[in-house]
């Protein structure tokens, strides 16, 4: 046949591969929906690991840490205070909240104080001699704070008897720091008086308070109110107590009239002045 009887179909024939026949079908492996189950399986597993974290990520976890620990140190520490109060007695209780309340009253006496000064000065016909008046108050007051002056007036005599020569001066301390937290006013140890700067140490068989020694048996002359200092004693696990367990033995005695007359020297600062004008 010649090239002239080929026709377009049988051209377009010949150039197309024979067909092939279909042979059995292959096995299906998986089902679409499982091949999309494990594909978000596959996803959700590179997406968690490994983690991607951001630097602003890492500090609010590490300040979320530190606020965490501080809150457990926290709670920790008021469960130890619970549970030292849990095991005082109620009358032990109520003398607690009774001490509490009497320093609350005694904030409160001394802010209707000053605002009683400060109305006295808007208020007063001669603000200049009434400025001048609390001014020699002022300075009176100081000075029993200071040591500069005696002092006089209703308060405790405690006597601490160390026939063991276990009583320390850090014991001696924790006594005069309860009793200025409630409201000693003025405090002499054995003829040494005690004021802001009063520090204690242990010397030998002594006790060093300001570099003078003084021996047992210690004898505290308080002022302040004797309703308020000697329950501050007496609190549990407080001054008494702790004395008590090292075996030295405690006396405190009320009374209308105590005389504080360990007088301190008046030391002028080599560098601080005053700076009003």
């Amino acid at each position: 046949m010649s090239n002239h009887d080929e026709t377009p179909e049988n051209r377009l024939r010949k150039e197309l591969p024979q067909e092939v026949p279909a042979g059995p079908a292959e096995p299906v492996e998986a089902s679409d929906a499982q091949r999309t189950e494990l594909t978000g399986r596959q996803r959700l597993v590179q997406g968690l690991w490994p983690p991607r974290v951001s630097r602003a990520q890492l500090i609010v976890a590490l300040l979320l840490f530190g606020l965490g620990f501080g809150l457990a140190v926290q709670v920790a520490s008021n469960s130890d205070g619970d549970s030292a109060l849990r095991g005082a007695r109620q009358e032990d209780l109520v003398r607690i909240l009774d001490e509490l309340d009497d320093r609350t009253q005694r904030l409160e006496d001394e802010k209707q104080g000053l605002e009683k000064q400060r109305d006295e000065l808007e208020n007063s016909s001669n603000q200049a001699e009434e400025a001048r008046r609390q001014t020699v108050e002022k300075e009176r007051q100081l000075g029993i704070l200071a040591g500069t002056v005696a002092a006089q007036g209703p308060g405790i005599t405690m006597t601490i008897d160390d026939t063991k020569g276990t009583v320390e001066a850090d014991m001696l301390l924790d006594a005069i720091q309860e009793l200025r937290a409630a409201g000693a006013e003025a405090i002499q140890v054995n003829g040494v008086r005690v004021v802001a700067g009063t520090y204690l140490t242990d010397s030998g068989n002594s006790v060093g308070v300001d570099g003078n020694k003084i021996n047992a048996p210690f004898r505290f002359k308080v002022i302040g109110k004797p309703q308020d200092l000697e329950p501050a004693l007496n609190i549990p696990g407080g001054v008494v107590q702790t004395l008590e367990k090292e075996q030295a033995t405690v006396t405190i005695e009320r009374s209308d009239k105590i005389v504080v007359d360990a007088l301190r020297a008046a030391k002028r600062p080599d560098y601080a002045r005053s700076s009003s004008q």
